[in-house]
C-alpha cells in the first residue's frame, strides 16, 4: 500500500518512522486494542542497550499497526464501525400490498420483444458489443433513466405509496416517447422495480405507505429506439439515523469501486473482487445469489458479472460492453 493511502479512500497519516503499519482490506477495518512493549531507540538505554517501553497496538484488518502518527485515523475506524456493526434500526417486516393492474401504454411506442410472453426470456448466451450507432442509443437511453430517476426521487417521502411513484414514473417514460422495459418482463406488472429495507431486489410497487426511516431502491430501465437504458439508486424516506448512513455509504461507494475496475480487457472478476473487498471493510457481506449483466438491444445478456471475489472463470472485458453492477443496500450487500 502506497504511503498516504487507505482501503477504505481516506488518506492515512504517514508511517512514522521504525513502526510497522498494515491494511488489510478483507476483513472489518477495527477489532481489538491492547498493550505491547517494543524497543524505542528514542528512550534512555537500560541493560539490554534499548528501552523497553509500552506502546498501544491495534488489530487493523488482519494487520498491526502502532499508535504513532495514525491513532486519529483508528479512532475513526472504530467509531465508524461501531455505528455499523449490527445496530440498524429495526423496522416492521415488510408485508405485500394490494397491487393494481398495470397501467397502458400508447400503441404508437414500440415494445420490446417480450412483451406479451409473460415468461421470462432464456439469457442470450451473446455479449453486446456495440458500435457508434449502439453508443448513441445507448447513451439516450440511460439519460433518459437518469432523469427518470431523479424524479422518482423527488415522491420519496412518509405516507407515499409505491404504487403511486410507479404511476408518476410510468407516465412520464411514456411521455418521452419510451417503454417502461420491466413492464410485461416476464409477466411483471409493474413499470419500475421499488425494494423497501429488507426487500433485496426487484420489489413489485404497490399499496404500501413508506414511513418516515424506511430506504427504497428504484429501479427504473426504459427501452427507447431500440435500447434499453437502466439505472438505480437508494434514496431514505425522511430522516435516517447514522447506521443507515453509514449503510448507504459503503453501498456507494461499492459500487463506484466496482465500475473504477472497468475497462477494455479486465477481467470481470476483478469487478466483484473490488466491490466484496470493500463491502467487508466496511463490515457489510455481498449477497451472492444477484448479479450485474450485459445490456443494449436486450435487457438482460451476457456477461454475468458476479459481485463477489470467487469468481471460477477467468474472462477479460471487451471494449464498448455496457454492464450494470448493481449494488443498492436493498441489494447487493447486507449486514
Amino acid at each position: 500500500m502506497s504511503p498516504g493511502a487507505s482501503c477504505s479512500g481516506v488518506p492515512v497519516p504517514p508511517r512514522p518512522a521504525g513502526t510497522h503499519t498494515f491494511l488489510l482490506p478483507a476483513a472489518p477495518p477495527f477489532v481489538s486494542k491492547f498493550t505491547i512493549n517494543r524497543r524505542d531507540p528514542r528512550t534512555a538505554s537500560s541493560c539490554f542497550g534499548k528501552a523497553i517501553t509500552p506502546k498501544r497496538c491495534f488489530v487493523v484488518a488482519g494487520g498491526l499497526t502502532w499508535v504513532d502518527g495514525v491513532e486519529e485515523e483508528l479512532m475513526e475506524l472504530q467509531k465508524t464501525q461501531e455505528q455499523s456493526s449490527g445496530k440498524l434500526k429495526k423496522r416492521p417486516p415488510l408485508r405485500r400490498g394490494k397491487v393494481y393492474p398495470q397501467l397502458p401504454v400508447p400503441e404508437h411506442i414500440p415494445r420490446p420483444s417480450y412483451v406479451g410472453a409473460n415468461i421470462p426470456q432464456e439469457l442470450p448466451a451473446v455479449r453486446q458489443i456495440h458500435n457508434a450507432e449502439g453508443i448513441a442509443g445507448m447513451r439516450a437511453a440511460c439519460k433518459l433513466a437518469a432523469r427518470v430517476l431523479d424524479f422518482a426521487g423527488t415522491l420519496v417521502k412518509p405516507s407515499v405509496t409505491t404504487n403511486e411513484i410507479d404511476r408518476a414514473v410510468h407516465h412520464m417514460i411514456v411521455e418521452a416517447g419510451a417503454y417502461p422495459s420491466p413492464l410485461g418482463y416476464g409477466g411483471f406488472p409493474k413499470s419500475i422495480c421499488t425494494s423497501v429495507n429488507e426487500c433485496v431486489c426487484h420489489g413489485l410497487p404497490d399499496s404500501t405507505q413508506l414511513q418516515n426511516g424506511d430506504i427504497i431502491n428504484i429501479d427504473v430501465n426504459v427501452f427507447l429506439n431500440g435500447y434499453h437504458g437502466g439505472t438505480s439508486r437508494t434514496f431514505v424516506c425522511g430522516e435516517a439515523d447514522e447506521s443507515i448512513k453509514h449503510f448507504l455509504k459503503a453501498a456507494e461507494e461499492c459500487s463506484e469501486k466496482g465500475i473504477s475496475v472497468c475497462r477494455d480487457g479486465v477481467n470481470y472478476r476483478k469487478i466483484g473482487k473490488k466491490i466484496s473487498k470493500l463491502a467487508y471493510f466496511y463490515g457489510y457481506h455481498v449477497v451472492e445469489r444477484f448479479v450485474g449483466h450485459g445490456i443494449g438491444t436486450m435487457l438482460h445478456s451476457e456477461p454475468l458479472i458476479l459481485h463477489h471475489g470467487e469468481h471460477l472463470f477467468d474472462i477479460s472485458l471487451l471494449f464498448l460492453t455496457y454492464l450494470t453492477i448493481d449494488t443498492h443496500p436493498t441489494g447487493n450487500i447486507f449486514m
